[in-house]
């Protein structure tokens, strides 16, 4: 990627190399607990609450092109199971590890002696600014990566009923009488031919009474 703005030190997932300097092999340990940024997860279907903990567990190594970072993100994820859509929540553990490159530097860590005329090149790369990276957009690569991408509140959930929609884990034995369509047809008919015998039968019985009577 092209080179950042200019990072702002007080961002929470912005961190600061200048205690580790640049001799290769120097290592740093971080942790840290931040508040999840907006939209950390996968939308409409799971993901980090906006403003919960992410607690950041990091390690800062100098290699000679830049810092590589090695790290775990662990946080609560919540959403909605994709068979009976109930709320379900989940322990996250991301890991992830990125090369963050010194922009006065070349692949293989030495100064570089005129700016690099490719962008696509440098596109996918990130860099270090003035000392400081951002690790957001890796964070949210590798939170993507570790989310499900169809979460079910458990593996033998048996979703919604398809004809009336009830939670069938609420009603093991919920079922519904299927009716062929082919005779439905001939149901109505001999329900009509039922009624109608009904009648003549009614008016054979009145015309018995009737004869009685006299």
């Amino acid at each position: 990627m092209a080179l950042n703005a200019r990072l702002d030190h007080r961002n929470p997932l912005v961190f600061d190399t200048h205690e580790l300097g640049r001799r290769p092999g120097a290592l740093l340990r971080l942790t840290r607990t931040i508040d999840a940024p907006r939209d950390l997860g996968i939308a409409e279907v799971i993901g980090v609450p906006e403003g919960a903990p992410v607690e950041l567990d990091l390690r800062l190594e100098s290699v000679m092109e830049g810092v590589l970072v090695t790290g775990t993100a662990r946080a609560q994820a919540e959403g909605e199971c994709v068979r009976c859509l109930e709320p379900l929540g989940l322990e996250l553990e991301a890991d992830f590890q990125e090369m963050f490159s010194y922009p006065d530097a070349d692949d293989r860590g030495r100064p570089k002696a005129e700016p690099a005329d490719d962008a696509e090149e440098d596109e996918d790369r990130l860099f270090i600014e003035d000392g400081l990276f951002d690790l957001e957009p890796v964070l949210r690569d590798a939170v993507v990566l570790a989310l499900p991408m169809q979460p079910v509140c458990q593996e033998d959930c048996p979703g919604l009923c398809t004809e009336c929609g009830a939670r069938l884990a609420d009603d093991p034995d919920h079922h519904h009488d299927a009716v062929d369509i082919r005779w439905a047809a001939l149901q109505g008919l001999a329900g009509s031919l039922g009624d109608g015998e009904k009648d003549e039968m009614s008016g054979a019985e009145a015309g018995v009474d009737e004869k009685q009577e006299k």
